[in-house]
């Protein structure tokens, strides 16, 4: 490597090595830089909100997570060697139901403090772990490769000198905590991670420096420095941490021994410590249930419903434990995962990658609410199709950025790199409104005839005076075609697509306009 040469993240990790044999904390960033830098925006960050993301890792099934009953016979004939018996589902609504362990979540819901969005994913689908974990962390069109994350570039801007100097008077403790060993890449900024990772809040760690000699000029030396400064800056906020850990306190007697449960207890203590992280991360692994999802026998028990049992009985403790010291209106908390499982389980009593999955949000301004429709089955689906989108994730993001972390829309569209919508998920006295109309989901609904269809099909929709977007999807969630991308009147508009070119199989035309999302599937002989 050349001298003066920058360091990208895979550079960094082999020479790091080299520099320092082994470091007792985890790194607080990495030199990565993006491929695309925003335009210039400023974000304010005057309010005292908190955001909570739960990442489960591997690709949660939200068919074994929310089902409906009006599709249940259907699921059930696709998944008949791993679906729970109806009578052991737990009642959310007239229709909906969650599964049996999820006790924790239904009574956050009859608290009427939870929102659940149905079928979020993305356009293209990519079903590789790794890559569509880089799409959700970085918020960037599958195609693209951007290499910071949504939440770092949320920093950046108003702190683009960051790490250096940093602590300082005016920004004393840390932007985002990870409770782990590894620090989430939701966070990396356009050159380091906003991120701490932290394992234990009473022992946050502090190290000397690798080097107190002279610092070669070279690539090796950039690597010691980099390992250098995040010690020291570590070490600057361990101090912070661990006095917000003493003056916090939990107090709910919900908290079970789980890892989960431990790293949410984490963070209530250090919010009610007063410290002033705006995100925290944590994470939740074991969800990629190729196999071995359900017991036979009893389907309630087995991989995933140990994981939702730990996942609702964590988060319902959390959400005690904030209530209970006062300090739940200005936290929200949220689950994602890189995708959901296919429709039709396959023969080992598991699961496959799949497509969209339903996503929650947490807390006492979260907009009680089931958003979007129940996954259409199809008892002839085929065994790779999944669940299709409804809402682009990134339309959950924006609104947490503009009605909760308090960004514009305008500060929204850069850090997103395009415009999306914001969706109804927040309580109106609680967010900050700065992007919520009125969404007419009631109103609007699209029809697609005739279908099946053997050579084109038509679309009837009302515009609402807004730019109507109108795309066709595959069985795996491929973009097949861009039907219309333009603004429509309010009055009733039909039109005809040619579908001659097309070989045989389920696709769907998925409908969006002004935070309304329609998808319809569709039979092509």
């Amino acid at each position: 490597m050349k001298k003066n040469q920058k360091l990208n993240r895979r550079d960094f990790i082999k020479l790091s090595s080299i520099a320092s044999a082994s470091l007792p904390l985890a790194l607080s960033g990495f030199p990565i830089f993006a491929n695309h830098k925003p335009k210039e925006y400023n974000f304010s960050e005057d309010n005292e909100n908190v955001l909570v993301l739960i990442q489960l890792q591997g690709g949660n099934d939200g068919l074994n997570t929310v089902f409906d009953l009006n599709q249940y016979a259907n699921l059930q004939a696709v998944r008949s060697n791993i679906i729970i018996p109806e009578s052991d589902l737990l009642t959310v609504n007239g229709t909906t139901r969650f599964h049996p362990n999820m006790t924790g979540m239904q009574d956050i819901w009859n608290d009427e403090k939870l929102a659940v969005i149905q079928n979020v994913g993305y356009p293209n689908q990519n079903r590789s772990h790794f890559r569509s974990t880089d799409i959700w962390n970085s918020a960037s069109d599958a195609e693209e490769f951007i290499s910071s994350g949504w939440i770092g570039r949320f920093f950046n801007e108003n702190h683009p000198q960051f790490p250096e100097s940093y602590p300082n008077e005016n920004n004393t403790d840390p932007f985002a905590i990870t409770i782990g060993r590894i620090v989430s890449e939701t966070c990396q900024g356009t050159s380091a991670n906003f991120s701490m990772a932290l394992e234990d809040p009473d022992n946050p760690g502090t190290a000397l420096v690798t080097s107190n000699g002279e610092i070669p000029e070279n690539c090796y030396g950039d690597a010691l420095s980099f390992v250098n400064d995040t010690i020291s800056q570590t070490n600057a906020y361990a101090t912070v941490i661990k006095n917000a850990s003493n003056s916090g306190n939990n107090v709910s007697q919900k908290y079970i021994d789980s890892g989960l449960s431990e790293k949410l207890r984490h963070v209530a203590r250090l919010i009610s410590g007063g410290l002033k992280t705006k995100v925290f991360i944590v994470q939740l692994g074991g969800f990629d249930t190729h196999d071995n999802q359900v017991i036979e026998g009893d389907k309630k028990t087995g991989r995933h419903g140990v994981l939702l049992q730990e996942l609702s009985d964590a988060i319902a403790a959390f959400q005690d434990d904030i209530e209970l010291l006062g300090i739940d209106n200005k936290i929200i908390g949220m689950t994602y995962s890189e995708f959901g499982r296919r429709i039709r389980s396959n023969g080992g009593l598991g699961t496959d990658h799949g497509t969209a999955a339903p996503l929650f949000l947490f807390g006492s301004c979260a907009n009680n609410t089931i958003l979007g429709d129940a996954p259409e089955i199809d008892t002839q689906v085929d065994d790779k199709e999944g669940v299709q989108m409804q809402y682009d994730f990134r339309n959950v993001y924006s609104t947490i950025l503009t009605d909760w972390l308090g960004a514009t829309k305008q500060e929204s569209n850069t850090v997103l790199f395009d415009e999306f919508d914001a969706l109804p998920i927040f309580k109106s006295g609680c967010s900050a409104a700065l992007s919520i109309d009125d969404f007419s989901l009631d109103k609007l609904d699209i029809e697609v005839y005739p279908n099946p269809t053997i050579h084109s099909i038509k679309i009837r929709f009302y515009g609402n005076n807004e730019n109507v977007k109108i795309t066709l999807y595959n069985s795996i969630g491929a973009v097949v075609k861009q039907i219309t991308n333009k603004k429509y009147s309010s009055i009733q508009h039909a039109i005809e697509v040619d579908l001659q070119y097309l070989a045989s199989g389920n696709y769907f035309v998925h409908y969006q306009s002004k935070g309304i999302s329609k998808t319809k599937k569709l039979l092509k002989y």
